[in-house]
């Protein structure tokens, strides 16, 4: 494996404890919305996620460092299919979560895949590049999500995949400063030349007309393909659905503030009030969908 060998590491219990799962902040973590019975396999699969998600982000560590202590995460994959209970409390869990209810242990390594690319790849030629990432760095989750309330079909698959990759894409928009001190850059090089912005003007921190225009293409796309998914929300049934549409519905609200800002996203990092929690929450309860030929926003 690049940046180093898989015996740095050799045990799983010589891993650093997990972070808080609530740090994981693509979706909400074992909501109150939630039945309380399915609230500890959500835990279990949020705190692998975040934790290995940190390997790959959080810290000084050498990207050597980084990629062995997610192989030891894939071993430790490997024992669960094996049938073995893993001693660490993480996988115990997260083993007891796939025994109990035939969680696909490939959508955790698709996890882990995207993971290890946060390490090694910096830039991102075009859309599709950067969607075949979200595919595996924020798909996965929701379709674990599916499998665990055996909503698993085709559609189902599709709009939650909308979702998740739009709330990828919008984690990104709203996080520029911040992955740019970590050396990555998301949005698209293309996409960059064409609006005529360069990578010195997001070091600046200078959020000019060219720059709005940017990252408003951006948000629109995102927030076109969050109404694609939204429908999901309101074909799954009770509890689920309304955590799908306060899902989506935290999503389109963050786009809300960018739009807001103008997407100065240098000046502060738009994040959500009490008073914004309230309206996802009464727009998860009376959602309906958008009417064909709605305007995006």
């Amino acid at each position: 494996m690049a940046g180093g060998g898989t015996d740095i590491i050799p045990k799983i219990q010589a891993l650093p404890p997990a972070l808080p799962v609530e740090h994981y902040e693509n979706f909400p973590v074992a909501s109150l919305l939630l039945p309380p019975a399915l609230r500890p396999p959500v835990e279990a699969i949020y705190a692998f996620a975040r934790s290995a998600d940190d390997f790959a982000d959080e810290g000084d560590l050498p990207d050597g460092e980084r990629l062995a202590r997610l192989d030891a995460y894939a071993r430790a994959l490997e024992r669960i299919a094996a049938g073995e209970r893993p001693a660490d409390p993480l996988f115990s869990r997260l083993h007891d979560a796939v025994v109990a209810h035939d969680l696909p242990l490939a959508l955790f390594h698709d996890l882990l895949s995207a993971f290890r690319q946060d390490v090694v790849k910096k830039r991102y030629a075009n859309f599709d590049e950067l969607m075949d990432y979200c595919r595996r760095s924020a798909d996965p989750v929701g379709r674990l999500l599916l499998a665990l309330f055996r909503k698993d079909d085709p559609a189902n698959r599709r709009d939650s995949d909308a979702i998740c990759s739009a709330l990828q894409l919008v984690n990104h928009w709203q996080d520029v400063a911040v992955d740019w001190a970590r050396g990555r850059v998301y949005l698209p090089q293309d996409e960059l030349a064409r609006f005529g912005v360069a990578e010195s003007q997001i070091a600046a921190g200078r959020a000019d007309e060219r720059w709005r225009a940017l990252l408003h293409f951006q948000c629109q796309r995102a927030r076109a393909m969050m109404r694609s998914g939204a429908p999901l929300g309101t074909r799954l049934p009770g509890r689920l659905g309304l955590e799908i549409r306060a899902i989506a519905a935290g999503g389109l609200r963050i786009l809300e503030r960018l739009d807001a800002a103008r997407y100065d996203v240098f000046a502060r990092r738009p994040v959500l009030n009490r008073r914004d929690w309230a309206r996802i929450l009464w727009m998860a309860a009376f959602w309906r969908p958008a009417p064909p030929g709605a305007p995006s926003r």
